[in-house]
């Protein structure tokens, strides 16, 4: 069954009786239609009547209706009205702008704006490098999307987008200081992409690209990354493969494997799954297996886009061929990022002893994790409510604010696997354990980790400071 999530809390005012057993009724109500009850506060109270907002978190929509009809159905108790408490964190969005600087009177426009402000116009001018010490620059980064490829949506356009893209730019800022904008582009066109966001360029100290369907991204983020001189880094590639290669350096610490020994499967071959195979054959593990809908991805398959057919010649070192479920038969790993419900427990069952499972497809996972917490040793999701969350969070906002300081733009290996690094380091030896392989994405002590070793591995591949 589905567990409920605040990301489907409603609160819901009632008009209920007003006898010692209203709210006790209201409360067995959430608790037979399956809610988690969160709070019950009694807003107003009257010698006959109460009315009373009752918040709790349901399954998914449809589970916040029937909650709603429940409650409508107490004796005595009618309902007055409905808000999805999702909705009201985003009513006007979750982004402004401030200004860092006072402009009380005269003297501060003076200095701010014109005239004085021409002064620094003329500096930068002169000496272009000054842009990054006089203006936002040096800590702005742009969130760009075309909406092509949005968490678990899809396709859903570049408005439909802009949600997520809001809630990007603020893990930046409340993570790593990092002030970000979102910039969501009515095209998906490579050349009109890749022209618009050189245009931009001045503006900002970063590109951030997220939610591009592969494979235009591995177009649009190479040439990006020829033609301008910040950094740019696809967060669905390179900010999942630096967690998942954080997350299983920590699991294979907890089972105590090597990771050039490992027999590792990976589900899904789009912008996550490259990068987490590139990511992992750097730092080492040699034996993978990549899988799509129709199967392992082998040397001798008819169809093989570019992007697959690297992956062919560069993985799959016993020439496996067959399914998904067949690939995984005495594999040391499994890392999905693909598509939900694939395998049941009985697949993972097939695994080699002490196997490690990361089921990250959003919101429903390749597995139940559950069934695979039967027969594995370590099991991570990409939610919120099940132990070892591999979110991105830890990696980008550190990332970022490393390579900003350090003014630095060639995203290379060794600045990911530093970051890797930094992420698996933050979780002591003391704390891990099979539920716990990587930090909370709360833990204030990430983000700088990260950026220092960021900062370090960028000023040794001789970038400048």
């Amino acid at each position: 069954m589905s567990r409920t999530s605040p990301g489907y809390a409603i609160t819901v005012r009632v008009d209920a009786p007003a006898d010692a057993g209203a709210t006790s009724g209201l409360v067995a109500a959430v608790s037979r239609a399956g809610g988690a009850l969160t709070a019950l506060d009694v807003v107003e109270s009257h010698a006959d009547r109460i009315v009373v907002d009752i918040t709790c978190d349901a399954t998914d929509a449809d589970h916040a209706e029937t909650i709603t009809a429940t409650l409508g159905e107490v004796e005595g108790v009618s309902v007055r009205k409905v808000s999805d408490r999702t909705f009201l964190l985003h009513l006007g969005g979750k982004l402004e702008v401030n200004s860092k600087v006072p402009l009380r009177h005269r003297d501060d426009l003076s200095r701010a704006y014109t005239p004085g402000v021409a002064r620094v116009c003329r500096a930068i001018a002169e000496n272009p490098e000054d842009v990054r010490r006089l203006t936002i620059k040096r800590n702005t980064v742009a969130v760009v999307t075309d909406g092509s490829a949005v968490l678990g949506l899809g396709d859903i356009g570049p408005a439909a987008a802009l949600p997520v893209m809001e809630g990007k730019a603020a893990l930046f800022k409340q993570f790593a200081g990092v002030d970000a904008w979102p910039v969501c582009l009515d095209t998906k066109d490579p050349d009109k992409i890749v022209d618009i966001v050189r245009a931009i360029a001045p503006g900002y100290g970063g590109i951030n690209l997220e939610d591009i369907a592969a494979p235009r991204c591995f177009e649009i983020e190479r040439r990006l990354r020829e033609e301008l001189d910040i950094p740019v880094f696809h967060d669905d590639q390179h900010g999942t493969a630096i967690v998942v290669l954080a997350a299983l350096t920590n699991a294979l610490r907890v089972v105590g494997k090597d990771k050039g020994a490992i027999r590792t499967v990976v589900s899904g071959v789009g912008a996550a799954g490259h990068a987490i195979i590139r990511l992992l054959l750097a730092q080492g593990v040699h034996d993978i297996v990549a899988c799509d809908r129709r199967g392992i991805v082998h040397r001798d398959r008819d169809g093989l886009d570019p992007a697959r057919k690297w992956i062919a010649e560069h993985t799959n070192p016993r020439d496996a061929t067959g399914t998904l479920a067949e690939a995984l038969a005495d594999a040391d790993v499994f890392i999905g990022v693909s598509a939900p419900n694939l395998l049941t427990g009985d697949d993972i069952a097939t695994m080699a002893d002490d196997a490690i499972v990361f089921a990250l497809a959003n919101p429903d996972p390749e597995v139940d994790p559950f069934a695979a917490r039967e027969h594995a040793a370590v099991v991570a999701t990409g939610r919120s409510d099940f132990p070892n969350q591999i979110n991105n969070v830890l990696a980008f906002p550190g990332f970022f604010r490393g390579m900003l300081d350090a003014g630095a733009h060639e995203i290379t290996d060794a600045v990911m696997l530093a970051a890797a690094g930094a992420v698996a380091d933050a979780v002591e030896p003391e704390q891990l354990n099979a539920a716990y392989i990587v930090p909370s994405v709360f833990d204030p002590q990430v983000a700088p980790a990260v950026a220092a070793a960021v900062r370090a591995a960028g000023s040794s591949e001789g970038e400048p400071r």
